[in-house]
């Protein structure tokens, strides 16, 4: 059976720089052939995954680090404290070497204050934490080498659930890949954005009386906008990667609030641009994901009367119920959360009854297939 369920958020932002390009301007994209607010996948997954510690309980969660020795290291010394330092990295090595992992040694850049040489994962590694549990394990076992079978095998069981939603590639050791069961867009606007410029100053504080200018001045780019956010989770592939029904509905529970509630903290302290979405559409799908971004293809006109959420919102049910019409693709189940009424669509509720809802559906519609 295929499950998946689709999350479609209606976001607006205040003056903001939550997500930066190389240049520290706000990202941005055209679409529709006008220029776009943008927020990268990668920027909103993070956040996402900083939420999950707040409702998740260490088993569930993992690691993504370039220092894995020292992890594992750690852990090792945690589990035995008469274990050295140099004993420890050094097990911790052979470990992830064995699971086909390859570790550099870093050397001290010229002039730092720490020169002493460190180890790193070729790439950043993601573990979950019973999966670094285990290496430590093995790591700390009195024997002569690690099994080849028995590292690769540790790595191949135990997954978290932010290593399940978000996935794990490891070019040099392809089997113990995990792929990812959930899909988040690039965030956009629905209208057309115009790049802002905060031009600031700051003035020192012992600075003398007869000396009027500051201490430094500055800008700093920024923009408004009103955000179409969407992703999926494939249900059925969550619950094949975790092992069971319960682990998935945790999951899709886990992901409905991180994903409804977190913020990029890019600049957040210059902004303090802590907005919810207006309106969140959660549907249950058996057939297959669908986003709605063409309903925002043509901007959205910020002189409509309802504002720019409000005929955002309009736009996205309006592309949905075409959507359902042209190919038949209504959803199994569909649920709201909005701050307004909304017309032609289900009546809203909370978003505690929104995770509740969807775990629900999981454990109904995968019953006792994990």
């Amino acid at each position: 059976m295929s499950l998946f369920i689709d999350f479609h958020a209606i976001h607006p932002v205040p003056p903001a720089n939550i997500n930066r390009d190389e240049d520290g301007s706000p990202k941005t994209t055209v679409f529709g052939g006008s220029r776009r607010a943008r927020v990268s996948s990668q920027a909103w997954k993070r956040a996402m995954r900083h939420d999950f510690a707040a409702h998740l309980d260490d088993a569930d969660l993992g690691v993504r680090t370039l220092k894995m020795v020292e992890v594992i290291a750690d852990r090792v010394q945690l589990a035995d404290s008469s274990v050295s330092d140099e004993t420890a990295q050094a097990r911790a090595i052979e470990a992830l070497t064995a699971a086909g992992i390859k570790v550099e040694k870093v050397k001290p850049r010229k002039g730092a204050e720490d020169q002493t040489e460190h180890f790193k994962t070729g790439a950043l590694l993601f573990l979950s934490n019973p999966q670094i549990d285990a290496l430590a394990a093995l790591a700390a076992a009195p024997t002569e080498s690690i099994d080849k079978k028995d590292a690769k095998a540790v790595l191949k069981r135990g997954n978290s659930i932010d290593l399940a939603l978000f996935g794990r590639m490891i070019a040099d050791a392809p089997d113990i890949n995990v792929d990812a069961a959930a899909q988040v867009a690039h965030a956009i606007g629905t209208h057309a954005v115009v790049p802002e410029f905060d031009y600031f100053t700051a003035v020192d504080d012992r600075q003398s009386d007869d000396n009027a200018g500051a201490g430094m001045i500055g800008t700093v780019e920024f923009n408004t906008a009103t955000l179409y956010r969407y992703a999926t989770v494939n249900v059925t592939a969550l619950g094949e990667t975790l092992g069971s029904t319960e682990a998935a509905a945790r999951g899709v529970e886990a992901f409905t609030r991180s994903f409804v509630t977190s913020m990029p903290t890019g600049k957040r302290n210059t902004f303090a641009n802590n907005t919810l979405p207006s309106f969140v559409l959660a549907t249950v799908r058996t057939d297959q994901p669908i986003s709605f971004a063409a309903a925002f293809e043509k901007p959205v006109d910020a002189n409509d009367r309802a504002g720019l959420s409000g005929a955002s919102i309009a736009a996205l049910m309006r592309e949905a119920d075409a959507l359902y019409t042209a190919y038949d693709a209504a959803p199994a189940a569909a649920y709201v959360v909005s701050t307004r009424k909304v017309d032609d669509a289900p009546a809203g509720i909370s978003i505690t009854d929104l995770i509740s809802k969807l775990g629900g559906e999981v454990r109904d519609r995968l019953g006792d297939d994990k």
